[in-house]
């Protein structure tokens, strides 16, 4: 790397804001899965609001940065990732690398948080669980365009028999009538909507997990704002909040905040 690029990378993250919004945007549009409490999920009446742990952190992000991010509700996660990849949207409040995802977005290091997927079964239900090889030969569902990591991905897509729906409703409905035998999901997120869908104590969750992914804040390649002194300013204030323990507040405020909307 020249010395040049160094010094350049220096200046621009130690540019005034100011000065660099001649180039950037002030206003940027974010989307996200929102059936995805305590991370992100939407308020119903009187309010069509999306709330939750990762809206604390792009609320905090933005007035650091003395930007404003609208973070929308545009529908399912499919949905989401589609608008993000043809620019419709700026940003993606919280997602797991994949180097497909990485085609059409930027991701911004370091991760906020860091998530659990897991192994969803009915309880009661025979047969032991010590690894991902036991789950060859069953039948699994999970949700459209969810991702467990890059090795996962692969390793599913060969080995195993998954039917993707759209909604984690929808998959646990299945596993609970006895149409899957596993639900594949996220385990902090499965658990808030099994409370909420009804399903609290009928679905056991299996040990060990099948991994543990950053999430991630991401820029998609459209985007008009998309810069590189804008991915710099953002990398560089959510690795802030990170040693000033502010995601772990905003995450133990998501659980909160949760507990009273399901009151």
């Amino acid at each position: 790397m020249s010395r040049c690029f160094v010094l350049l990378s220096l200046c621009l993250l130690l540019l005034p804001l100011s000065a660099l919004r001649a180039n950037e945007c002030t206003v940027l549009t974010a989307a996200g899965n929102v059936e995805y409490s305590p991370y992100l999920w939407r308020q119903h009446e009187p309010s069509e609001e999306v709330v939750g742990a990762n809206r604390l952190v792009m609320d905090e992000i933005a007035r650091r940065l003395d930007i404003t991010i609208q973070v929308l509700d545009v529908g399912s996660w499919a949905r989401a990732q589609e608008m993000l990849k043809r620019g419709r949207v700026d940003l993606m409040a919280g997602v797991f690398y994949t180097e497909s995802r990485a085609i059409y977005m930027n991701y911004i290091s370091p991760a906020f948080f860091k998530t659990a997927s897991v192994v969803w079964r009915k309880s009661n239900t025979q047969g032991s669980y010590d690894s991902r090889d036991d789950l060859i030969g069953l039948h699994g569902v999970t949700v459209i365009n969810n991702s467990f990591g890059q090795d996962f991905d692969e390793y599913a897509k060969e080995k195993l028999d998954l039917t993707y729906v759209p909604s984690l409703a929808q998959a646990f409905l299945m596993l609970d009538r006895g149409r899957a035998d596993y639900v594949l999901y996220e385990k902090n997120p499965g658990l808030a909507y099994a409370e909420l869908l009804g399903y609290k104590g009928r679905f056991d969750i299996l040990d060990p997990s099948l991994s543990t992914e950053g999430l991630y804040l991401a820029v998609s390649k459209k985007s008009k704002c998309n810069t590189l002194a804008l991915r710099n300013r953002l990398a560089v204030v959510i690795a802030d909040m990170q040693a000033e323990g502010f995601m772990d507040q905003a995450l133990s405020e998501g659980f909160e905040s949760w507990r009273i909307f399901l009151d």
